[in-house]
């Protein structure tokens, strides 16, 4: 009896830290991003720092610091076994760039081995989605 009590509180224990990352307010960094085709492969690589902010209702992505899209968030799926290291985030979100242009967006974050990637597809774009390596993440408040 003690053992499954014990059980069922670890599990509680580790549920609350999965949502509890998901409820956060998150910035992401990037230093490389891989353009892909529809297929998966890698078509261009470029050197060049985004930084994503992720809150519960927008998201802001600046890319080398001077071009900058910003979003609102339809719909947020979070389900992280181990925060930022094991689990996978699914963004929908309608996104303007600088020039106001909107476009439906998916953004999936997945971690993999304690390895954590982004992948930014465009529903106008079909091959041309965007996939960056994160650097850095923190919590911020927004």
């Amino acid at each position: 009896m003690k053992t499954i009590i014990l059980s069922l509180l670890l599990a509680i224990a580790g549920c609350t830290a999965c949502f509890a990352q998901c409820d956060k307010n998150v910035v992401l960094i990037t230093s490389k991003t891989e353009h892909l085709d529809a297929s998966g492969a890698i078509t261009r690589t470029d050197d060049e720092k985004a930084v994503i902010e992720i809150g519960k209702a927008n998201l802001t992505i600046t890319i080398n610091d001077d071009h900058k899209l910003t979003g609102t968030i339809k719909s947020n799926t979070c389900n992280w076994a181990v925060p930022f290291k094991s689990g996978k985030t699914v963004i929908k979100a309608l996104i303007s760039s600088d020039g106001g242009e909107d476009r439906n967006v998916t953004i999936t974050i997945e971690g993999k081995d304690g390895k954590v990637t982004l992948l930014y597809e465009s529903e106008n774009e079909p091959d041309d989605r965007i996939r960056v390596g994160i650097d850095k993440f923190e919590e911020k408040g927004m």
